[in-house]
């Protein structure tokens, strides 16, 4: 662990109900950053509290953070997050041309879902955030049953490769502290920069699915808020949240 962040906490445990559940119960008395690694959940969930399967061997842990800056900004962690998650599976391993981003918050191999990643943030009592939990899961061991992914979605699939979670986790510490340091640095440009030169699908037709309408448009680009931008029939279309389909 030579390269782990200065100042930045790392807990493992065995078991918990989730690690974004264990990451909130912990943020009130943690004095600065933390990452926690459980070896195994027993209630995780992912986007929209759909439920997030982890055989043995996959990767699931939570950063807990103090978010500076406008409450606005804070939603762009999600792509510093799956650019780091990125660099680190590269960094054990991975190849480079098999890894892409799924906006907002996937990262695939070869096509398929090999991570996911979602944000939960803690109230300050003021209309302010006092804590975000960026919480990842990837499976490294194995994929959920594919029974399980909801009709259209992408199929889950594996790194199958010799590493554990905790060598994961010590390669996508450091790579997520320095894209927190650009983030503070410079902005959102240079993440964005990054994230899109691995976009899977830009340039491509895809549906967006909101809770009320789809959008099919060509995916041209993300803006400085992080919103995707569809070019449709009626025009460009800037989309904040929704399930994309391709």
């Amino acid at each position: 662990m030579t390269d782990w962040p200065q100042g930045v906490g790392r807990r493992v445990v065995l078991s918990c109900d989730s690690t974004m559940m264990e990451a909130a119960r912990s943020a009130p008395f943690i004095r600065g950053p933390e990452w926690v690694l459980a070896l195994q959940q027993t209630a995780a969930k992912g986007r929209r509290g759909r439920a997030w399967s982890m055989p043995e061997g996959n990767f699931a842990a939570s950063l807990t953070m103090q978010p500076t800056g406008p409450v606005a900004e804070i939603a762009l962690r999600s792509f510093a997050a799956a650019t780091a998650l990125r660099e680190a599976l590269i960094a054990v391993g991975c190849p480079d041309e098999a890894l892409s981003l799924k906006w907002p918050n996937d990262v695939l191999y070869n096509g398929g879902k090999l991570a996911g990643i979602l944000l939960e943030s803690l109230g300050d009592g003021r209309g302010g955030v006092s804590h975000l939990i960026i919480g990842i899961g990837v499976n490294l061991a194995e994929a959920p049953d594919p029974g399980q992914v909801e009709p259209g979605a992408l199929r889950p699939v594996a790194l199958a490769q010799d590493v554990t979670p905790e060598a994961l986790l010590d390669a996508l510490a450091p790579a997520f502290a320095a894209r927190e340091h650009s983030l503070a640095t410079y902005g959102f440009g240079p993440t964005r920069t990054e994230w899109l030169s691995h976009a899977a699908r830009l340039g491509e037709v895809i549906t967006a699915r909101l809770p009320n309408e789809e959008i099919t448009g060509t995916f041209r680009d993300v803006d400085e808020t992080g919103n995707l931008i569809l070019d449709t029939a009626k025009g460009p279309r800037a989309i904040s949240a929704a399930d994309i389909y391709f």
